[in-house]
């Protein structure tokens, strides 16, 4: 770990009170680790705003296996891209629907064109793309 830096923070007593039962709901034993956690995440998000930025993530996607073709599509895109889609799990929700979640890896604007293709396929009633940072630089 590297050296750790000491900070104070003013906030606003009612705000801290919501933000205090906010960490305690999910876990947190102190404002820190939720501290730093709000930090990395911004500074995640951030990097995704670089084209050329490598990233990883997952592309959740939920549709009706009716829909003439609809299988042969999403699989030919995944095809296609073989080096970006790392793993796939697919689940069947009813007897209609399906859901199809995509492991993704590659440079960010790659990725999200993938993404908006797979989701924007007619027949996809709700789909996801949820990127985060590969780690290395966090």
């Amino acid at each position: 770990m590297s050296e750790l830096s000491r900070i104070g923070v003013a906030i606003d007593s009612s705000l801290l009170k919501k933000f205090d039962s906010l960490i305690a709901s999910r876990g947190y034993t102190n404002r820190s680790e939720a501290f730093r956690d709000l930090i990395r995440d911004e500074l995640v998000q951030k990097s995704w705003e670089g084209p050329d930025t490598t990233v990883v993530g997952t592309v959740t996607l939920v549709y009706d296996h009716h829909v003439r073709l609809l299988n042969e599509k999403l699989t030919g895109m995944q095809h296609s891209h073989f080096h970006h889609v790392l793993s796939t799990l697919h689940v069947h929700l009813d007897h209609d629907n399906c859901l199809e979640v995509l492991v993704v890896k590659g440079k960010a604007s790659v990725v999200k064109k993938l993404a908006d293709a797979l989701i924007s396929t007619k027949g996809v009633k709700h789909g996801r793309l949820t990127i985060t940072s590969t780690g290395a630089e966090l």
